[in-house]
């Protein structure tokens, strides 16, 4: 019927069915591509919900789905020469098996992107997650249709194989940042935001970013330092934002000896309330402050402890200056003093010189 149909329009048969193949092409690309825009409407409509993901899933499934039925439809109704049976039968196999693979491929980045959306801190890996599977599933779906084609990946393997080898050598100090930043992101020892301190270099400030390569660091002195993310994933870190940014903060002092104990600790708990009622900025009143006789018996003084909570790491610079002002002034009001260093040295009577007297000469 077909081969009438192209001699009563004086056509030639291969001529007639490329353009019955290309129409059916093009009406298939056509209702997929509608089919899409209303899946993707409802994906949008259904945001936030199991069903976004149902229909984001399905949405670009029409498409390849359309276009393989086209394909195979074409081969079923024309008579068509054995090379464009061949070909046809090698159309379909490689549509077929991209869409067998697309499908795992959508379901686990779907999974990634819902999983990024409910734990905020996995959204960035979650982006080149996607981006793995993607390359992966399209590797192995690419070498089953080139060996279905009948071309030999042996040559292939072997370069990369070299390659691969040669690639890892010279980009090893990458792939180890690299996988130091996935392990970052992954199990948060540190957050953006954190104040933190390394002690490798003693490099500390606050986590501007955390990226695949480094991680930026924002010093006090409003620097930024750059860590490689492995040095940082080696790092004993001390995070004096977690597990919350209050922290305690200890003000030694040392005062003379004979001074009263409980006059001394008396004085620093006023100075630390008198404190607390002028509004010095970053002192919390809970837990409440207090004062230990530690460090104890010094060298010339008696050294205590007072421990205070400060809003975060940073307020505490403001407040020990705002007390030990305080403090100075309580303590001359009290008449307790700060002692200097002293050292007393005791000859021993054979060190003290030779006995009074001049030497004579016969």
């Amino acid at each position: 019927m077909v081969q009438e149909l192209a001699h009563t329009l004086h056509v030639a048969p291969s001529v007639f069915y490329t353009i019955i193949m290309a129409g059916l092409l093009v009406c298939a690309l056509a209702l997929g591509f509608i089919f899409n825009r209303v899946l993707h409407y409802w994906t949008k409509k259904q945001q936030n919900t199991w069903g976004e993901y149902f229909f984001a899933l399905l949405e670009s499934l029409p498409l390849p789905l359309l276009v393989l039925a086209a394909l195979y439809g074409g081969l079923e109704m024309l008579a068509l020469p054995r090379t464009y049976e061949r070909i046809g039968s090698k159309l379909i196999f490689a549509v077929l098996i991209l869409v067998l693979f697309y499908f795992p491929a959508k379901v686990l980045i779907l999974f990634f992107r819902r999983l990024g959306q409910r734990e905020p801190h996995l959204e960035q890996v979650a982006q080149p997650a996607s981006f793995l599977i993607r390359a992966l599933f399209a590797i192995l779906a690419i070498i089953i249709i080139l060996e279905n084609l009948g071309i030999s990946l042996t040559a292939v393997w072997t370069t990369l194989g070299v390659g691969s080898v040669a690639v890892a050598l010279a980009l090893q100090e990458t792939l180890s940042n690299f996988f130091a930043g996935l392990y970052i992101l992954v199990d948060r020892p540190v957050s953006v935001g954190d104040y933190i301190k390394l002690d490798d270099g003693g490099q500390e400030g606050f986590v501007v970013r955390v990226g695949w390569r480094s991680s930026v660091i924002r010093a006090l002195a409003n620097n930024y330092v750059i860590v490689p993310n492995s040095t940082m994933a080696k790092a004993i870190i001390t995070n004096y934002s977690q597990p919350e940014p209050r922290m305690s903060y200890v003000l030694p002092v040392s005062v003379a000896y004979g001074s009263d104990p409980v006059k001394v600790e008396t004085a620093l708990l006023d100075v630390v309330n008198e404190a607390l009622h002028d509004g010095v900025e970053g002192l919390l009143a809970h837990p409440a402050p207090f004062v230990r006789f530690i460090s104890g018996f010094g060298q010339s003084s008696l050294d205590f402890s007072l421990i205070v909570q400060v809003r975060q790491f940073t307020d505490q610079y403001l407040v020990q200056s705002e007390l030990r002002k305080r403090i100075l002034k309580r303590f001359e009001t009290d008449g307790i003093q700060i002692p200097f260093p002293t050292r007393t040295v005791q000859l021993e009577p054979a060190a003290r010189g030779r006995p009074t007297g001049a030497d004579t000469e016969d």
